[in-house]
């Protein structure tokens, strides 16, 4: 099977995810700027999880941009990044409905963590779908940023139980790092 199809259902999902969690965000009720700083953690949180949705779907975009078949393995991990990502506005709303207290922020962590790990798995479906040798299989090669994001999660989530605010930029330097996309992937694809 070709890529466009998942590429398009996978945009599609996307851009629903981060219009239902704009919408979570409710105006406030006054005109002054006081009124406008009650939102201010809700907007943060909103921020937060926009970057990481950007982040996702650029990583997609280049991963399909080489990947050349795929198979059952491929569209069935695709669903489970899709499920994982369209949790982020839940947890995004409550994290900032409440200011980002440590619950909230936990389970934010944990969302992240298993956007991550799901990522992981259609990228090694990717792999095993075209072959080691292929474009994707060529450019997945050593994946530091992906074990640090992981243990940037981890720890962000531990810190989160007793210093939420720490957790928090845990995940901010995980999104930092993943800002530039996956340079692999287009180095292969220029070869």
């Amino acid at each position: 099977m070709k890529t466009n199809r998942l590429e398009a259902f996978s945009d599609g999902v996307l851009a629903i995810v981060i219009t239902i969690m704009v919408l979570e965000m409710k105006v406030p009720e006054g005109a002054s700027w006081d009124h406008l700083s009650a939102v201010l953690p809700k907007f943060m949180s909103y921020l937060l999880s926009f970057v990481y949705l950007g982040i996702y779907w650029n990583n997609h975009h280049h991963l399909f941009q080489a990947i050349q078949r795929v198979n059952g393995k491929v569209l069935w991990s695709n669903l489970l990044l899709l499920f994982t990502l369209s949790l982020v506005p839940f947890t995004t709303a409550w994290m900032g409905e409440n200011h980002f207290e440590k619950n909230p922020v936990i389970l934010y962590g944990m969302n992240l963590l298993l956007c991550a790990i799901a990522y992981a798995l259609l990228e090694n479906a990717s792999t095993g779908s075209d072959g080691k040798s292929s474009v994707i299989g060529s450019a997945l090669t050593g994946k530091r940023k992906e074990a640090a994001s992981v243990v940037l999660y981890l720890i962000g989530i531990v810190l989160a139980v007793f210093y939420p605010s720490m957790g928090i930029s845990c995940f901010i330097v995980v999104a930092a790092i993943w800002l530039i996309p996956d340079k692999r992937i287009e180095n292969q694809l220029k070869k």
